[in-house]
């Protein structure tokens, strides 16, 4: 007897999530900022015709609605893959898409205020606070040490505290840097709860819902032109459903202080993008980066 279209799809995507599993962890993390860096380029470019929470927001609508069209975490579809919700599991899934939610929306704000790179490099204080917490023994402190230093001279820190743009900028990467941590720790309850991909559909609509009434007055920006809105699309597909649903394999099968650690892989990718794609020749502080990043991945590795 043939399976119906319903259970088809399930198989589909069964064999999807099997197939990247067996990618090596590192390959996730690049795939992930490669899509994630393409992404924030598009929305850089969105801040002047909406706020950039605003632009954050329609990525996660957008990304919530592919989600939920995809996985159809209810009924049928739930029922299909051997699974059901309970309260807790709702109330883990909403919690998860609150603090993603949050990330985005404080680093989307910081960036407006602050170059990409160096915003990166405070909010990565969040998962280095996660490895220093969660690791057992000398090594995951000693790479959280090495990888939070590779990200800062990589990402080549420069500020200045006595502009308040500089200041603002702060305190919203740092601020998201402790979403940042909050997404790994309840990142890992869910995507080891059996309801990974439901659960991260279940929770970006929740976040996304949560921030509407940040939104509701500046959200009619995204139709602007046609252009804008492929842009707003464009943002929502790669910097959202692409890397959330790549993080779900790892948060699977990681545990919390090595996923943290080769999160320094994202902005480490986004410096050898440059080299190969841009020709850009990297300075002395970066090349160091590089190799404080290398080590600290060898080292999470290791554990």
């Amino acid at each position: 007897m043939r399976p119906s279209p319903l259970r088809q799809r399930g198989l589909r995507s069964r064999r999807i999530i099997a197939a990247l599993t067996a990618v090596p962890a590192p390959g996730i993390f690049i795939a992930t900022a490669l899509s994630t860096y393409i992404g924030a380029g598009f929305a850089v470019g969105l801040f002047s015709v909406m706020p950039p929470t605003t632009v954050a927001w329609w990525r996660l609508t957008i990304g919530a609605l592919v989600l939920l069209a995809w996985r159809r975490p209810w009924g049928g579809g739930l029922r299909a893959r051997g699974r059901d919700w309970t309260r807790r599991a709702l109330g883990a899934a909403a919690a998860f898409g609150v603090a993603t939610a949050t990330m985005n929306v404080l680093f989307y704000a910081s960036i407006s205020y602050l170059p990409m790179g160096t915003a990166v490099a405070l909010e990565f204080l969040g998962p280095v606070i996660v490895a220093v917490l969660t690791g057992r023994g000398w090594r995951p402190r000693i790479a959280a040490a090495l990888a939070m230093a590779g990200v800062a001279s990589i990402s080549g820190v420069g500020l200045d505290v006595s502009d308040p743009a500089h200041r603002a900028g702060m305190l919203l990467a740092l601020a998201a840097g402790l979403a940042w941590a909050g997404y790994i720790l309840l990142g890992c309850k869910v995507a080891t709860s059996g309801m990974g991909l439901d659960a991260l559909a279940v929770g970006t609509a929740a976040g996304a819902l949560f921030y509407t009434p940040l939104a509701a007055t500046t959200a009619s920006g995204a139709f602007a032109s046609s252009g804008t809105a492929l842009a707003v699309l464009g943002v929502a597909v790669l910097s959202t459903v692409v890397p959330y649903a790549l993080d779900q394999i790892n948060l699977g099968r990681l545990g919390s202080d090595t996923f943290s650690l080769l999160a320094s892989l994202m902005p480490a990718t986004s410096m050898v993008v440059g080299i190969v794609m841009l020709r850009q020749t990297p300075n002395a502080g970066e090349l160091a980066g590089l190799i404080l990043v290398s080590l600290a991945v060898a080292l999470a590795g290791r554990t």
